[in-house]
This record gives C-alpha cells, sequence and structure tokens, in this order.
C-alpha cells in the first residue's frame, strides 16, 4: 500500500505531502489543475518513462519520495533480494532529477537503479486508464492475468520445471551426438593410433630408463678397454696381485731374529693382499655389469627413439604417453558404447518431452476453462456499465512452447452484437474502454490485492447510474485493498473514504499546484461544484448531500 508520497519541486509543485489511507481515495479538481502531475511524480519515482523536463523552473533538482507497507510475504522483497536491498515492513523510494537531466535513485537510502525501481514497481502499483498500456491493454501480460484468475500457479510452477528439464535433456542429446559425429570423424585415427600405442605399450618414466641404460652402455664400451687393463695390473702376469704375494713369501722364508725384524713388514703386505684382492673384485664386479651385446645397445636405442617418436606424433612428454593412450582408449569405448549412450539418452528426451507436453496440454485445458468463467463473469459486469450488448472474449490459442506452455491469450471485445471482435484498445472508444477496464480488473482483483491501483479518469465519457455503478466498482476494489482514482465524476468521488482536491493558484508569475485534503463539509462543495460546475448552487449542495 502507498502510504506517503512526498513531492518537492516537480513542474507546478514546490513541495507537497500526501498521506495516502487503504479504500478508495479520490483526487478531484478542474482540468489543468494539476492532477496529471501527481501521477507524473509517481511514475518518475516508480522509474516509469515519462516527460523529460521534470524540475520545477528556477529549481535546481526535482525530488520525489513514495512510501509504502510491505507485509510478510509481498512479491516485492524477492526484488530487493535479488538486487542486494534490504528489506522491510516500510519501502521508502527516493529519486531526484538534477537541472541537467541526470537521475539518482535510492531505495532504503540504498543507491539504485532505474531499473531497479521498474522491477519494484510491477509489484507495487496498477495504472489503469484510457492509455493503459502497462496494464490490462498490454496483450504481453494477459496470459499472466489468466493464470492469476484461474490459480495456475502450482501447475505453471511444475511446468516450468518440466521446461528445464526437457531442455537440459535435449542439451544432453545433442551434446552427445556432437561428441559421437566428433569421434565418428577421427575413428580411423583412433584406432590406429590405440593400437600403435598398445602394440609399443610405453611406460612412465621408461625414457629416463632407456635414456640412463643407454648412456651407461655407449660409455661402457670406451672405459671397457681401461677398466680391463686395470684388472690386468692387478692380476694378471706380472701383476701388483702376483708380486706382492711373491714378495711375502721371499720375507716369510727369513728365520730367526731377522723374521723377527720383517714381521712389521709381512702384515702391511698381508693388508695390502687383501685390499688388492678386494680392489680386483670390484673391478671384476664393473666388468661383469659392462658386459654387453651391441644387440641390447641397438634395441635399447630402438626403443628409446620410438618412444620418443611417438610422444612427439602425439604431442605429448614421453612420460605422458600411458596416460595419453588411456585417454584414448576411452574416446574409442565411447564411440563403441555410443549406441547405448544415445539410446538412452534418445528416451530421456522423449519421456522430458511428453512430460512437458502432457502438463502443457492440462494447463491449456484449465487456461481455456479458466477463459470461458472469466469472459462469464465480464459479461456480468458490463450489464450495470449499461454495456450489456457488448462481448467480451478471451482468446486463447497456440504458440511456440516455451516455459509456461504453447498458448497466446489475449482479451478482445465487440462492443455491438454482429461487430468484429478485437483488441480492447482498438475497438473500444474512450468510455467504453474505461468500463471494459473496470469490468475486468474487478473480475481479476478476486476481492483483494496488495497492489496499489490507480485509474485515471477512467470514468471519462460516463454518467448517472453507469458512474455510479463505475463508483461502486471502484470501491469495491478499494474494499480489498487501495485504489486512488482521478476522477471528474460527482458519482464516484462521493464514493470515496478519503477526498483530495488539486487547485492550481497563480501568485505574481508563479503558478502552482497543491493538493488538500478535504473535510466532510468541503467535500459537500466539492461534489457540488462537480455537479453544478463553477457557481454552486443549494441545490447543487443538496444532491451532493444525496451523494454522500
Amino acid at each position: 500500500m502507498l502510504r506517503a508520497l512526498e513531492i518537492r519541486d516537480i513542474l507546478l509543485i514546490d513541495r507537497l505531502e500526501l498521506d495516502f489511507r487503504p479504500g478508495l481515495n479520490v483526487l478531484t479538481g478542474e482540468t489543468g489543475a494539476g492532477k496529471s502531475i501527481l501521477l507524473d511524480s509517481l511514475g518518475f519515482v516508480l522509474g516509469w518513462r515519462g516527460r523529460a523536463e521534470l524540475v520545477r523552473q528556477g529549481a535546481e533538482q526535482g525530488e520525489v519520495t513514495a512510501v509504502f507497507d510491505l507485509p510478510e510475504g509481498h512479491a516485492a522483497r524477492e526484488v530487493l533480494e535479488e538486487a542486494g536491498l534490504e528489506a522491510g515492513d516500510e519501502l521508502i523510494l527516493r529519486r531526484v532529477n538534477a537541472r541537467d537531466g541526470r537521475k539518482t535513485a535510492w531505495v532504503n537510502d540504498r543507491r539504485c537503479s532505474g531499473d531497479v525501481l521498474r522491477k519494484l514497481s510491477e509489484h507495487l502499483v496498477e495504472l489503469h486508464g484510457q492509455q493503459d498500456d502497462r496494464g490490462l491493454l498490454n496483450p504481453r501480460g494477459h496470459r499472466a492475468l489468466l493464470d492469476a484468475y484461474g490459480g495456475h500457479g502450482p501447475g505453471l510452477k511444475a511446468l516450468r520445471g518440466l521446461w528445464r528439464a526437457r531442455a537440459k535433456a535435449r542439451e544432453a542429446l545433442e551434446a552427445a551426438r556432437a561428441r559421437l559425429a566428433g569421434l565418428q570423424e577421427e575413428e580411423e585415427f583412433l584406432r590406429h593410433a590405440v593400437g600403435e600405442l598398445d602394440a609399443l605399450a610405453p611406460e612412465a618414466g621408461e625414457d629416463e630408463a632407456l635414456d640412463l641404460q643407454r648412456r651407461r652402455m655407449q660409455a661402457a664400451e670406451k672405459e671397457r678397454e681401461d677398466i680391463l687393463r686395470a684388472l690386468e695390473g692387478l692380476r694378471g702376469e706380472g701383476g701388483a696381485e702376483g708380486r706382492a704375494a711373491e714378495a711375502l713369501r721371499w720375507l716369510e722364508g727369513a728365520g730367526g731374529e731377522i723374521a723377527e725384524m720383517l714381521g712389521e713388514a709381512t702384515g702391511a703386505l698381508e693388508r695390502a693382499l687383501n685390499e688388492l684382492a678386494l680392489a680386483s673384485d670390484g673391478v671384476e664386479a664393473v666388468l661383469r655389469d659392462l658386459e654387453f651385446s651391441p644387440a641390447e645397445l641397438e634395441a635399447c636405442e630402438e626403443r628409446l627413439f620410438a618412444i620418443r617418436a611417438l610422444a612427439r606424433k602425439h604431442d605429448v612428454l614421453p612420460d605422458a604417453l600411458a596416460d595419453h593412450a588411456e585417454v584414448l582408449r576411452g574416446k574409442l569405448a565411447a564411440l563403441d558404447d555410443s549406441g547405448a549412450e544415445l539410446g538412452e539418452l534418445e528416451k530421456a528426451a522423449e519421456e522430458a518431452e511428453a512430460a512437458y507436453a502432457q502438463a502443457a496440454e492440462a494447463l491449456s485445458g484449465a487456461r481455456r476453462k479458466a477463459a470461458k468463467a472469466l469472459d462469464t463473469s465480464v459479461m456480468a459486469e458490463l450489464a450495470p456499465l449499461k454495456m450489456e450488448r457488448a462481448e467480451f472474449t478471451t482468446q486463447v490459442s497456440e504458440a511456440a512452447p516455451g516455459p509456461e506452455g504453447h498458448d497466446d491469450v489475449s482479451f478482445v471485445v465487440a462492443t455491438n452484437p454482429g461487430a468484429p471482435a478485437g483488441p480492447l484498445a482498438k475497438i473500444a472508444s474512450g468510455g467504453e474502454l474505461s468500463r471494459f477496464l473496470l469490468a475486468l480488473k474487478v473480475c481479476l482483483s478476486g476481492g483483494s490485492s496488495d497492489v496499489t491501483m490507480i485509474f485515471d479518469e477512467i470514468d471519462r465519457g460516463v454518467g448517472g447510474a453507469t458512474a455510479d455503478a463505475v463508483g461502486r466498482r471502484l470501491k469495491a476494489l478499494g474494499d480489498g485493498g487501495q485504489v486512488l482514482v482521478v476522477t471528474h465524476s460527482p458519482q464516484v468521488a462521493a464514493l470515496g473514504a478519503h477526498h483530495w482536491r488539486v487547485e492550481k493558484r497563480t501568485t505574481g508569475e508563479q503558478t502552482l499546484s497543491t493538493v488538500k485534503p478535504l473535510s466532510e463539509d468541503a467535500r459537500i462543495d466539492e461534489v457540488a461544484r462537480m455537479i453544478s460546475g463553477d457557481r454552486v448552487t443549494e441545490e447543487a449542495r443538496a444532491a451532493a448531500k444525496a451523494l454522500l
């Protein structure tokens, strides 16, 4: 509910504070007094597109603040949450228009964009009038209105989920088909590459091991001759080991005191012989390790070069060949198993399509049923509005499938029997259009609304009993929420729960518009003015009292 509207330096208003209330709020005043300025100001703070120049002449900037009550569960709370804005029981919108055209907006004292204001406005205010391109005259919103009337919310939510599941199943199927097509294009390569890799069977770390083995064998060819000579020097004829043993035998042949004198020398020779034996064994062991045939070196080099060539061919490191082979085997396996996978995905896509189609058809049937009920309800409302000969039809036609089904919905009317039916905005005249819109809104409101409804001169072109019927329907809408109506009809004004008069006054060279709440006595005079014009007679006052 719109609780307060504060306007500063907008068009003909210098400063104005209005406190609105639940029920039917009526704004009256002479033509040109400035009633449309209030709607322009409210539209400005809600982010709607409107007049380019709003700042009052002589002012640096104009500002509008609107305060709304925001109960728990209100749809506007979701918009605030998505925008990262806090939501409380009170929502304060403020927007400033500078003289140079710059516009700045705040929501609960937090800067925000005009787009956020417009999204909020969709859940806060409905504007209805003879230029109602944002509301009931906009055919793009007719399906949503019919769904709200028919209570199709749960079915719509389920259908949106089925649409997402359908899209997901289709995407998975198309992705699998594209993947299979790509695999099929490289099938010959895959089979050849996997066969080649399986035949070679490279292992991680094998390249380094083969390279080390190859370098050892190459080094062994150069060093083995020198090592053999070293072994010959140790063990061969005239080698160190034999000559040391011979020397020891000579020394051990001495006797007596000389043997004692040679004891240390003979001990050293024995130790040297042990060390020479160890050295000979070590050299001999190395020679055994270095023993290989030229065929072994050739085989080592052949495998090493084959691994490196295959790595270059597949543009991977040699150590990654084994993992790469596993990847290619996986692709080949996917290709071989693709028939079963595609079959499962096609079945899933068909099931998702069938589930969506069934739910969409059920919703379509519910919409057609609700359309008939809405038509009956609107026709019942048109009779008291002196339009009993008119025809209202909710057309449900087939459309391209989407998340909300495969239906297009449009409200069409014929003002007289036999006359061609067409869209509301194109067929009905000003007064007829107002009554169509009112009858439709009464039927769609469901008796209560958490949106402030604004009717801009929707009673234009009607009077007498018809105007009274219009007023009673506006009052009924107000009883279930909040309605603001700009009216020239005394019958409508008299049914308001709260009444404001818009006035324009000129002081010197300055013209300003003001809005005043009316007391009971002032209401009598205002309704009398609406009945009789500028000269208010006692008869007009009496008629006004009777209306009130």
